[in-house]
């Protein structure tokens, strides 16, 4: 699971959750909603009202941590073996094992959203949000442990993956205060786009590089353009949160979905006055001598 499979898929997941948060912040933001009680369309009401109220991010949560704990269990020969018959016994995988208890950590946060969501009489954000912070304060931890066994260009590329999740906890954590404030919102998306774009660019260049020849360790170059091309990533990313902010600016405000909008909002028709009453208003009233 520390090969390439292992970085890229789990970055695919996390940059798409991003580009998908990015526009449901977008539309929040533009039309003033709130993020986490966000208006039920009026087609959406009747028979649908059920469905639309089910926790899909949950359930995304649950189903890709599924998938992905079963890859990590099947794609060793032996299974998830956590000691050897030796004597003494010695730990096996440790890192599978790391990764397996990051996935685990993702379906109980989407079993958390489900939970809050669908089965309790009210819907608890700060348990959600509580969930979250409490999954990064892991990710953290076992990034730590992670490294130990890394040099030179894993290291650096580890490093700055590290440096992504202790902001994300930064933010998580003062969620926990303001659980709908749009600008923390749109950091945590920058966040989530930076952490899933790194972890697909990690997984080339650890184990599919480019160019085919694998990165020097001892090559002082290699590890600044590890660097360099985080630095890109960061760049990149903030200008596809621009970009997915002003076109739907565009498309709200201009596009074909601002004319349906502006149908459903009702409009205060007034009807003018006559000339003539108009003109008795202007003129003062004649006083008898």
């Amino acid at each position: 699971m520390g090969k390439f499979n292992g970085h890229f898929y789990p970055g695919l997941y996390l940059f798409s959750f991003g580009i998908y948060q990015t526009m449901v912040v977008s539309k929040a933001m533009i039309f003033n909603d709130s993020l986490l009680y966000p208006p039920c369309h009026p087609k959406n009401k009747g028979r649908w009202t059920r469905l639309w109220k089910i926790s899909f991010g949950g359930l995304v949560k649950m189903v890709t941590g599924s998938i992905l704990t079963a890859y990590v269990v099947l794609c060793l020969d032996d299974g998830m073996v956590l000691m050897n018959k030796q004597m003494p016994p010695k730990f096996m995988y440790p890192k599978e094992w790391q990764h397996l208890t990051m996935f685990i950590l993702l379906i109980l946060t989407g079993c958390v959203d489900v939970m809050s969501k669908n089965l309790l009489p009210q819907r608890c954000v700060i348990l959600e949000k509580g969930a979250l912070v409490l999954a990064f304060y892991v990710l953290l931890l076992l990034s730590v442990s992670h490294t130990q066994m890394s040099a030179g260009v894993d290291l650096q590329v580890h490093s700055l993956l590290m440096l992504v999740v202790f902001l994300m906890i930064l933010v998580l954590t003062a969620e926990l205060w303001a659980p709908d404030m749009s600008h923390l919102w749109l950091i945590e998306t920058f966040l989530f786009l930076t952490m899933g774009s790194w972890l697909m660019q990690a997984g080339f260049i650890l184990y599919r590089p480019v160019t085919g020849y694998a990165w020097q360790d001892d090559d002082i170059r290699d590890i600044m353009f590890v660097t360099t091309f985080f630095c890109w990533h960061v760049m990149i990313n903030a200008s596809c949160l621009l970009g997915i902010y002003g076109f739907s600016s565009f498309w709200y405000c201009f596009g074909p979905s601002s004319k349906l909008r502006s149908k459903e909002a009702p409009h205060d028709v007034s009807t003018p006055e006559p000339l003539f009453k108009l003109v008795q208003d202007l003129e003062p009233p004649e006083k008898d001598d």
